[in-house]
């Protein structure tokens, strides 16, 4: 059953939105090649209770291991939206998704429920936890976006960004960042190369990520093909595979968050 949305924490996500300089925001994730970093952007009302949900699914995780590229453990969307209201809640949040829209400049909307990337938590918790360097490549018909944010912060691991390795154009440009809880990233998933650097003795790290989409079609080879790569890298067969992943549910199910989906105007 889908939770119920919490209506304080989106008030909480609005309020913080509101004080956003966005055309400053938004000029910076141009000149960055659709990338930006704002440093603890929610506040500790809008933190703590995701930092409660990453207790509360934690007997969940799946973690995973592949040789040279990643190590770590995830819980997907199909947990989530179960067990974790207020990531639902930012996840759904008109007024989020109006800023998200806002800075890309791009009609975006949420992933669909079969989707367990749509949103998910990231726990890198093991000495040696890290994923190496990618792009959140897109197998959707439209454009992929990313959003990042901290929510447990106790280690030495950053992340590193290489802006502009897409662009022969530019000399590329790297970042290397502590994702304090409620810092964000927001970016273009298929023009950002970026890495999580391993996790040290006795240190954790917890991110949770946010995917949206403008165009959430997806052809039956590209469908396969990310299922596998969820399956194997990040929640596991059962998880993507079983009865929960194969579920729909209705948009009336989605409170607050409903009309999510229901427009694709340019925003901004």
């Amino acid at each position: 059953m889908p939770v119920a949305l919490l209506p304080p924490v989106a008030d909480e996500i609005s309020r913080a939105l509101a004080a956003l300089d966005v055309e400053s925001v938004c000029a910076t994730y141009r000149v960055q090649n659709e990338f930006i970093h704002l440093d603890r952007l929610f506040p500790e009302a809008v933190v703590a209770p995701m930092v409660d949900e990453v207790a509360r699914v934690r007997t969940s995780i799946n973690r995973n291991y592949i040789p040279r590229h990643k190590k770590g453990g995830s819980v997907g969307y199909y947990t989530l939206r179960e067990q974790a209201p207020a990531v639902l809640t930012l996840y759904r949040s008109p007024a989020f998704l109006d800023f998200v829209r806002g800075v890309t400049g791009a009609p975006v909307q949420l992933c669909p429920e079969s989707d367990p990337h749509a949103c998910a938590l990231y726990y890198y918790t093991e000495p040696g936890d890290h994923i190496g360097f990618h792009y959140d490549t897109s197998y959707y018909k439209g454009t992929r976006y990313t959003v990042l944010l901290g929510l447990v912060e106790r280690s030495s691991s950053r992340l590193v960004c290489q802006l502009y390795k897409d662009d022969p154009a530019r000399e590329a440009r790297e970042l290397t960042l502590a994702t304090e809880p409620g810092t964000l990233v927001l970016f273009h998933g298929d023009k950002l190369w970026h890495k999580i650097t391993p996790l040290g003795e006795n240190e954790e790290r917890v991110s949770l990520t946010l995917e949206y989409v403008t165009d959430p079609g997806m052809t039956p080879v590209k469908r396969f093909v990310s299922n596998m790569k969820d399956a194997v890298a990040y929640f596991g067969f059962r998880s993507v595979f079983g009865r929960r992943g194969t579920r729909r549910f209705s948009d009336t199910s989605r409170g607050i968050g409903a009309a999510g989906n229901a427009g694709t105007r340019r925003v901004g």
